[in-house]
């Protein structure tokens, strides 16, 4: 499979949000601002790209040769805790407004199955290192872009006239939805 083909199918045809459902957690929960969407967009880009890489050679480094592929999940969750804290850290340290404003949600990127999704499913399809970071990069890239879009969405119906019964909550929904409908349409690109 070329990098190319793993790019556009991470990001826009298997988005893992829009067309997975996975991570609907925070690409709902961290949506209301656009800064606040593209701070968590960033730190999940982090976490998964490295842990991509740091679980692709656990994997093949010690899991496999070893017969202990039954441990895979929990050693990937306990990747995923440290990179995690270490992000929040960081991020406490370079941005405590972004640290402040991402609340809860960023310790909640350990629990983020798209995280977790695409480190097992770098293993479960086979790639090797390179198509592990581009399929990790893209992922990302996908997350990211419709964290940023529902953000941005959200934003606008703010100063729009919406029926009170679907105010907050309810029309972020709706939007998630139309969204995930409207990235249907790149299924025929790969």
């Amino acid at each position: 499979m070329s990098i190319f083909t793993i790019l556009i199918s991470t990001i826009f045809v298997n988005n893992f949000v829009l067309a997975r459902f996975l991570g609907i957690c925070p690409f709902l929960g961290v949506s209301n601002k656009t800064e606040t969407a593209t701070g968590m967009s960033i730190a999940v880009t982090f976490v998964v790209t490295l842990s991509s890489i740091i679980t692709y050679g656990i994997q093949k480094g010690l899991l496999e040769p070893f017969g202990l592929e039954y441990l895979q999940t929990i050693v990937f969750i306990l990747v995923i805790a440290a990179l995690v804290q270490f992000v929040e850290m960081v991020m406490k340290k370079t941005s405590p407004t972004l640290y402040s404003a991402l609340g809860v949600y960023l310790p909640l990127i350990t629990t983020n199955c798209v995280v977790l999704g695409v480190a097992i499913l770098n293993i479960q399809e086979g790639y090797n290192l390179v198509q592990t970071i581009f399929n990790a990069v893209g992922a990302s890239i996908g997350f990211g872009l419709a964290l940023v879009l529902i953000s941005g969405v959200r934003e606008e119906l703010e100063f729009n006239d919406v029926p009170e019964a679907l105010e907050g909550f309810p029309i972020a929904l709706i939007t998630a939805g139309l969204m995930s409908i409207a990235f249907l349409g790149f299924n025929g690109l790969v």
